[in-house]
């Protein structure tokens, strides 16, 4: 099981309240690092020791050298729980979106080996802010320190204020001024970034000593007239409200972690300076590639500058996250170049990668290579990227049976893709069907599509009930191909509401259907502000559309300036 949640959620004690009530005669193994749990995986497997794997904060294990989807196969088929905690915020960067699904997209992703993994998982969510039958049972508690954090916790969680979070992330900021800690701010405030940097902790007060000197300038340096270093020292790792400090001692005296909820909440941007001493500090391509996936998104050339280092030891996850970074910069001959290097490395999603890329040039016999090889590499997404290109090239019969395929290894993109296949082949049970199964996997685009489908047969009002089933996951086109069901059905009040819902979602077709609504009910001075907003969208019948409500409402100069430039009145539906 694993458990996401905001820094100070209650993670770890919810999973160790889980032990308790559900394994209390299991033995714990809390490894340190990746290593460690393929030692521990080894050891339980070969003595049969009724254990539960303890990873608080996940990250630390994922990678080749440690959870890998090997490895967590193995540790499915020897029955082995597993009880894991991971930040919001890791989860995130670990976790980023799938390997494209259809050849002509590339969905940008920083994958590692340790992405794979969490693909698998179904993560428990911990919200940071409790629930009102939360809150009315906790009430119901004697404890003195939750009757405390009920009163006084105010917007924050209950447990993130036990945990004294929002107090020291606010102490920590108001040292830095005269007659404050100025250069403890400053220290933490360097273990802050070296951690936002994906830096591991502990980090020696050298290291920090050395890093922090630039954050104490910035804010003011000697002006602050700062306290000597063991003074600094002291304030930053003193243990506050009977819960934690700032920097969080180890079981070496001179190294510390940070709080993770000071580096949660953090969210100016690491300074080169802090990048520098994270790569100055990274042993071995595991870590440059941990930095590369800290910096992927909002340090571009730091990112760069890592990857090229861990490829030339060797990496291969760092091989594939240079391609996407390179893919991009719009430098794809480049990006092509190392997806090779990586996919000869056996690394599938490059393959997968490596597709799109040559799929996007228009080298489709060499994508499909590439497609293929993947697949003998076991990477469902490549069946779905296959049978989207064999469709795309008329090979239809191929085209489904790669679909069909995916479908078996539990792809739902690819019985929404088999269901676009079978519906441009007029085989619209079969592609009911599919859709179907999509849909009931949580493929929006299949509710939508499933709903198209069922206007077109005349099934009104399972188009309505699909339609709304995608809303509700949040898919803007659901809410503007309902609007056209209800308008032609006359239902011109709901067909509004569902307009308005579509176009705050940005669509600007709802937009300009909107506005043709409310122009026949005569309500003009709303039906040009919602046309002008799709002009603003970039809808191309939004201009017309505006032209001729100008030119109704006897604003004749301003119609003629529009109407000319247009195209034709858009139809609802």
């Amino acid at each position: 099981m694993l458990v996401v949640g905001d820094s100070t959620a209650g993670k770890t004690r919810a999973c160790f309240e889980a032990l308790r009530a559900q394994l209390p005669e299991h033995r714990v193994v809390a490894p340190a690092g990746g290593p460690d749990l393929l030692t521990a995986v080894e050891v339980i497997d070969r003595t049969a020791a009724r254990c539960v794997v303890w990873l608080d904060d996940l990250e630390s294990c994922l990678g080749p050298d440690g959870l890998e989807p090997a490895l967590l196969t193995e540790i499915v088929r020897l029955r082995i729980p597993v009880l894991a905690t991971m930040r919001h915020q890791q989860f995130d960067i670990f976790a980023a979106p799938e390997t494209a699904s259809d050849a002509g997209t590339e969905h940008a992703r920083t994958a590692t080996a340790g992405a794979r993994v969490l693909r698998q998982l179904d993560p428990v969510e911990l919200d940071r802010v409790w629930t009102p039958g939360e809150l009315e049972r906790a009430g119901e508690t004697e404890d003195d320190r939750i009757a405390d954090a009920l009163a006084h916790h105010g917007p924050y969680g209950i447990a993130e204020y036990l945990a004294a979070g929002p107090a020291l992330y606010q102490e920590w900021h108001r040292a830095n001024r005269p007659g404050g800690h100025p250069r403890a701010a400053a220290l933490i405030a360097a273990a802050v970034d070296l951690a936002r940097t994906g830096l591991r902790p502990p980090y020696t007060l050298s290291l920090l000593a050395s890093v922090h000197e630039p954050y104490l300038t910035a804010a003011g340096g000697a002006l602050l007239r700062p306290e000597p270093l063991d003074t600094a020292l002291e304030w930053a790792t003193r243990r506050r409200h009977g819960v934690t400090s700032m920097l969080v001692p180890t079981q070496d005296p001179n190294a510390w972690h940070v709080f993770d909820y000071l580096t949660d909440h953090t969210h100016t941007p690491v300074p080169d300076t802090a990048w520098q001493t994270a790569l100055e500090h990274a042993v071995g391509p595991h870590e440059l590639m941990i930095l590369g996936v800290h910096a992927h998104d909002d340090a571009p050339i730091i990112a760069e500058s890592v990857y090229r280092r861990a490829v030339e030891a060797g990496h291969s996850g760092a091989m594939f996250n240079l391609g996407i970074l390179l893919g991009k910069a719009g430098r794809f001959e480049e990006a092509e170049s190392v997806y090779h290097q990586a996919a000869e490395a056996g690394h599938s999603d490059a393959m997968v990668n490596l597709g799109v890329l040559l799929a996007k040039a228009g080298r489709f016999e060499e994508a499909e290579v590439s497609f293929r090889q993947a697949i003998e590499a076991g990477q469902r997404d490549a069946m779905v990227n296959l049978g989207t290109l064999l469709g795309k090239a008329g090979r239809f019969e191929e085209a489904e049976a790669s679909f069909r395929q995916a479908i078996e290894a539990g792809h739902s993109d690819a019985a929404y893709s088999l269901g676009v296949l079978l519906g441009k082949a007029g085989r619209f049970e079969e592609a009911e069907s599919v859709y179907h199964q999509a849909a009931e996997a949580g493929h929006s685009d299949a509710m939508v599509n499933l709903g198209v489908l069922l206007a077109r047969a005349g099934r009104f009002e399972e188009a309505e009930v699909s339609f709304r089933q995608a809303i509700e996951a949040g898919h803007s086109d659901a809410a503007y191909s309902l609007g056209v069901l209800l308008g032609k059905a006359g239902r011109f009040e709901e067909a509004e509401s569902v307009y308005h819902q579509a176009a705050e979602a940005g669509h600007s077709g709802a937009m300009v259907n909107l506005g043709i609504l409310l122009a026949e009910a005569g309500r003009f001075e709303e039906a040009e502000a919602s046309l002008r907003q799709a002009v603003e969208a970039g809808h191309s019948d939004a201009v017309f559309n505006l032209g001729v409500l100008l030119n109704v409402v006897g604003r004749a100069e301003e119609a003629q300036t529009l109407l000319p430039a247009s195209g034709q009145q858009q139809d609802q539906g």
